[in-house]
């Protein structure tokens, strides 16, 4: 029941980030939601079924390029379209690349799906008849439900409307994944991930069950670009670069990658926590992975680890001092 009334108090307080807090603010809270529908699935796959991938930025990079290619060169501006064939296109490359990955666990898969991810960062940099290049493509403000909300600028559209159908995305992300670790899918996954052998043994295909993980994780991911290429304006090939799925690595174990809400709050942590360092400190970079390596080693479990931790402890105490009155 705390559990639940905490996430209400979140939600409430996202949505009224647009109107109590500084713009600049919320234009940050626009990649959150990108990275968090892009690690939910990406824990589905980590967290759920063992697996980390080193080259999930690709799919990233498909969201984003596809948006570009929908509403610049194809000039459809509606974004439901956009988000429908960024997650058709992501599924079809995700099923072949998937089913080569998955024939492999632990670090040959991660060295696999690095190695598809920095091919297809080469083929958006090299291609520059179809990708743009170095200078990458434009994307253009999309239409929300068939409204085109001409009379706002550009940062009115993306801390007002976009930013609630943002929200309201990733809620919708949010619960069918929870639907889906819920369910006996999310079982056979996790006990894929356990024992393989074992899980092979009483009839578990761990082969189509974490193939079935890479597709969906590959769709979240897809989604999560189009909106970070929304948010920019731009589908950029360093998206698609190896440093990015690094980031998405780096934020599931910040919030920790044991827990459905870890990752988001990973997210959250890791671009509040970035955006302070480059605003304040000269060689940020060097302190960001200063500070992401004292939190691995201190925090193994992340910060949503930290958190229950001292809720048990909390609840521990306050049943310790009830028997003592009693």
């Amino acid at each position: 029941m705390k559990i639940f009334a905490v996430l209400l108090l979140g939600l409430a307080a996202f949505a009224v980030a647009p109107v109590a807090v500084d713009r600049y603010y919320v234009t940050l809270l626009i990649p959150f939601f990108a990275y968090a529908i892009a690690l939910l699935g990406l824990n589905l796959l980590f967290g759920y079924g063992g697996l980390l991938s080193f080259g999930h930025s690709l799919f990233l990079a498909l969201g984003a390029y596809v948006a570009a290619l929908v509403t610049g060169t194809w000039g459809i501006r509606y974004f439901e379209i956009v988000i429908l064939l960024a997650v058709g296109t992501s599924a079809i490359v995700a099923v072949p690349l998937g089913a080569i990955c998955v024939r492999r666990s632990k670090i040959f898969f991660g060295m696999l799906t690095l190695a598809f991810g920095m091919l297809f960062h080469s083929f958006l940099f090299k291609f520059y008849a179809l990708t743009g290049g170095d200078e990458g493509m434009p994307v253009r403000r999309p239409a929300l439900f068939g409204q085109t909300f001409t009379s706002l600028d550009q940062v009115q559209f993306i801390t007002g409307p976009f930013y609630y159908y943002c929200l309201v995305l990733t809620l919708a992300a949010g619960f069918l994944m929870w639907k889906l670790v819920n369910s006996p899918f999310g079982l056979h996954l996790k006990a894929a991930r356990d024992n393989e052998q074992k899980a092979e043994y009483v009839g578990v295909a761990t082969r189509k069950v974490r193939l079935v993980a890479f597709i969906v994780s590959a769709v979240y991911c897809s989604i999560g670009g189009a909106i970070l290429g929304v948010n920019t304006g731009l589908a950029d090939p360093e998206i698609a670069y190896w440093t990015q799925s690094g980031n998405l690595v780096f934020m599931t174990v910040l919030g920790g990658f044991g827990n459905f809400l870890g990752p988001p709050i990973g997210a959250f942590a890791f671009i509040l926590l970035q955006d302070y360092l480059a605003s304040n400190i000269q060689y940020w970079r060097f302190v960001l992975g200063a500070l992401l390596a004292v939190f691995v080693v201190v925090l193994p479990q992340g910060i949503s680890g930290l958190a229950t931790r001292l809720l048990q402890t909390k609840s521990r105490t306050h049943n310790k001092m009830q028997e003592a009155e009693i």
